[in-house]
């Protein structure tokens, strides 16, 4: 994996983060903050763990908090969803602008908390011409807050 300042055709980009060594960040529209990943998510760190295996970490916030003080089921979909994307560029160095998520299928097991980063860790179990099929699971120190299974679907040529 290498630093890519200039991303893809959606803007699409990973940044060596000068603040936490060995990661990169993970950005959407280069600098702006008014995306969906940014404004709602925050900041998100992605590392390749191993040959197979890549790592998306969130710093959650109170704003990530469900009522009972656990990270929102909502929340950890949505770091789900964005780790398919992640996980397949960081795994292939393939572009992975204009590819949309076709199926996401998730098991809460855990609940997350805030004093701790959430991460999500992936895998690719196979790629074809036009699709990606990955699963992984969310966790953190305490243990796993949930598993999942999803397709992206590669844009069109």
């Amino acid at each position: 994996m290498h630093s890519d300042k200039s991303g893809d055709a959606s803007g699409l980009s990973l940044r060596a983060d000068p603040e936490h060594d060995g990661w990169f960040s993970w950005q959407l529209g280069g600098d702006d903050a008014n995306r969906f990943n940014r404004e709602v998510m925050g900041k998100m760190l992605l590392r390749r763990d191993d040959d197979t295996h890549a790592r998306l970490r969130m710093l959650p916030l109170e704003r990530h908090l469900n009522p009972m003080g656990t990270i929102h089921g909502g929340v950890i979909m949505a770091l789900i969803d964005i780790s398919l994307f992640t996980t397949w560029r960081v795994l292939t160095d393939n572009p992975v602008g204009g590819a949309v998520t076709v199926e996401l299928n998730n098991h809460f097991v855990g609940p997350g908390t805030l004093e701790q980063p959430i991460d999500s860790v992936g895998e690719i179990v196979r790629e074809t011409g036009r699709m990606v099929f990955l699963r992984g699971q969310v966790e953190q120190e305490q243990g796993p807050v949930a598993s999942f299974s999803g397709i992206i679907r590669k844009a069109s040529a």
